[in-house]
């Protein structure tokens, strides 16, 4: 999979996504891989169209089916729901609104803008906000990656001299 390239594709069609999942973990420091790439989009109309534009240079197409190739539609993206697309460079799956009910809007106040290499820039989720986001999720997957995220956190608050605690499930 080629994460960088995926969001490059994005940012040089000028779509407006938050990145989320596990990629965002890596780039904030988190040990591991990732087979996705997992992103939040604005869903208004011009933006539905820059994306669909970067999705026909990436030559997205759903992954769930199999026997024929069906390509996302603009119409389509406007929805909350979420699309599992495989990609000429990997697998992309575009967010409409997370399980907590958070869209690109409310996203994008709480990510950074990351350098993700060779000058190019996108927005990431904040790690304790992405902490929060999986013990939402409560999936196993999710849960069994919890310690790498906070352990992750609770070295970047030490660096920079924050007290506070990673958060934690109830």
């Amino acid at each position: 999979m080629d994460a960088r390239g995926i969001l490059k594709v994005l940012a040089d069609t000028n779509v407006r996504f938050v990145v989320i999942g596990g990629v965002a973990a890596v780039l904030q420091g988190v040990p591991g891989l990732t087979n996705d790439v997992d992103i939040v989009h604005a869903r208004d109309p011009e933006n539905r169209r820059r994306l669909i534009d970067a999705l026909r240079q990436l030559e997205a197409h759903y992954r769930q089916h199999r026997t024929v190739r069906i390509e996302p539609k603009e119409e389509d993206l406007g929805l909350p729901g979420t699309h599992l697309l495989t990609t000429r460079l990997g697998a992309l799956d575009l967010v409409g609104r997370t399980t907590g009910g958070a869209g690109y809007e409310e996203l994008v106040g709480r990510a950074k803008l990351m350098d993700v290499g060779q000058g190019l820039h996108v927005h990431v989720v904040d790690l304790e906000l992405l902490i929060e986001m999986k013990e939402v999720l409560g999936r196993d997957k999710d849960r069994a990656r919890l310690p790498d995220y906070r352990r992750t956190l609770e070295e970047r608050n030490k660096r920079e001299g924050r007290q506070k605690d990673p958060p934690r499930s109830t």
